[in-house]
């Protein structure tokens, strides 16, 4: 990614060809977008049936250009053109429950009778917009992420002003586009990219920018809530997401799984797979289940329908990775499959005989590997699992119910699956971390609640 003159030059982290350009913004466009923001709020709310319209045909547009928003997706972030389609799905998926909650939003009564001074009075709350939203989303999920924050905020009757990721902002003005085509006016949803010390703080500190909801790193994330103080800030942040696989549970499903689930766009996810604490019973036989699952998947090409794998978003980002894997090795680890370099891209890498300490345990990873401990007792495997600073999704594969209650009821996250890996996501779940992994739950129901105020009316007739 470079910069020329007014525009912001967006390159290809597969090959750096040039994909695009968008827009260069600055602070004083920030000043703009919000005051025509707050403008259009004040002057022309928008009714909650409005707002449902919009965002049913939403829907339907992005489902009817998903091969071509997926493509954007592919070029952009080097995500793989099968995966960068799935995104899409999702975000027809975000859209329509979003379009739900618009319809249903909705305060409720206040039993006010219920203390003698209440006699005689009817209360009840109105949702109310909170005013104008700040978004500020990543690079790795540049539709659904971004989609995740602008949906539920025209739920709520807020107009919003999103500040992409500066690699990867072309699928968030391709979805402001489409939103103007289904009847949404301009001043509710805006795009600028630019820098972060620039487009980014200027939403941050602007005084009539009512929420901030944020998409990235764990420093950034609450730096950002620190100095927000006095506004609503919502954060999904990282993680390093662990599994614990059980004797008892169907460790040759949990290797399938993770195979496609360390490995999704690079591993560059959230919830990516990348702790696994296996029981020694079962341990050779998963990993001579994973290590030729992984081996097998197809590294290259983004664009290429055959790709699963494709390069980091940056040099920077694989030379890091790299460097993880050399260091833990070094420390002992054993790479079972990848660990190397072919061009601009890093292969998919096992290790096993990992240890906390190591970067690859307890840090984010953000890259393709997934790190193996062997256990003995199921206590202490919860214990590793907890042992972090993050706290976002977690899981167990278990046949024991006992054994899955203990597990919901001890790891310390904010979502737990008995069964199914912790990179699952649906988009309408309340999705969100504890600890350093973030504050707050999206997913549309969660989010549009998070986007309003509640005003209390009480009637003496």
């Amino acid at each position: 990614m470079s910069t020329q003159h007014d525009e912001l030059v967006v390159h290809s982290p597969y090959d750096g060809t040039e994909v695009g350009r968008v827009p260069n913004g600055t602070g004083a466009d920030v000043d703009a977008a919000v005051a025509r923001a707050l403008a259009a709020m004040q002057t022309a709310p928008l009714a909650q049936s409005e707002r449902a319209a919009i965002l049913d045909a939403a829907a339907r547009r992005i489902g009817e250009e998903e091969e071509r928003l997926g493509r954007t997706i592919a070029a952009e972030a080097a995500k793989p053109l099968k995966t960068a389609r799935v995104e899409a799905q999702r975000a027809v998926s975000t859209f329509t429950f979003a379009a739900v909650e618009a319809r249903k939003l909705a305060g409720e009564m206040v039993p006010i009778e219920a203390s003698d001074v209440g006699a005689g009075k009817l209360a009840f709350t109105l949702q109310l917009p909170v005013g104008v939203v700040g978004g500020i989303t990543p690079f790795n999920f540049p539709l659904n992420l971004v989609a995740h924050k602008v949906a539920p905020a025209i739920a709520a009757g807020c107009p919003i002003i999103v500040k992409p990721a500066s690699q990867t902002p072309m699928s968030a003005f391709a979805l402001r586009d489409l939103l103007y085509e289904c009847g949404l006016p301009e001043a509710w949803y805006q795009v600028i990219a630019g820098k972060a010390s620039e487009v980014g703080n200027a939403l941050v500190d602007h005084p009539d920018v009512r929420l901030i909801t944020f998409t990235g790193s764990v420093d950034v994330g609450w730096s950002i809530r620190e100095r927000a103080a006095r506004k609503k800030v919502g954060l999904e942040l990282g993680n390093n997401a662990p599994v614990v696989i059980e004797p008892d549970g169907d460790w040759a499903t949990a290797a399938d799984k993770i195979s496609v689930a360390g490995f999704s766009h690079a591993g560059q996810s959230c919830i990516s797979t990348q702790r696994v604490y296996v029981h020694d019973d079962v341990a050779d036989d998963f990993l001579a289940a994973l290590v030729p699952k992984v081996e097998a998947l197809v590294v290259g090409d983004p664009m290429n329908e055959t790709t699963d794998v494709s390069a980091l978003i940056s040099t920077g980002d694989r030379d890091r990775v790299q460097e993880w894997v050399e260091e833990a090795t070094a420390q002992g680890a054993e790479v079972l499959c990848g660990g190397k370099v072919e061009g601009n891209l890093l292969l998919p890498t096992v290790l096993a005989n990992v240890t906390p300490d190591m970067r690859v345990c307890r840090d984010e990873v953000f890259g393709p590997v997934v790190a193996v401990q062997r256990y003995r007792d199921y206590e202490e495997a919860l214990r590793l699992a907890n042992d972090t600073r993050y706290g976002l999704q977690a899981a167990v594969f278990t046949a024991d119910l006992a054994k899955a209650v203990r597990a919901a009821r001890t790891l310390d996250y904010g979502g737990v699956l008995i069964n199914e890996v912790p990179t699952w996501r649906a988009d309408q779940m309340p999705y969100g971390g504890v600890r350093d992994s973030g504050n707050t739950r999206e997913g549309p129901a969660y989010a549009v609640r998070e986007m309003t105020e509640t005003r209390l009316v009480v009637i003496q007739p």
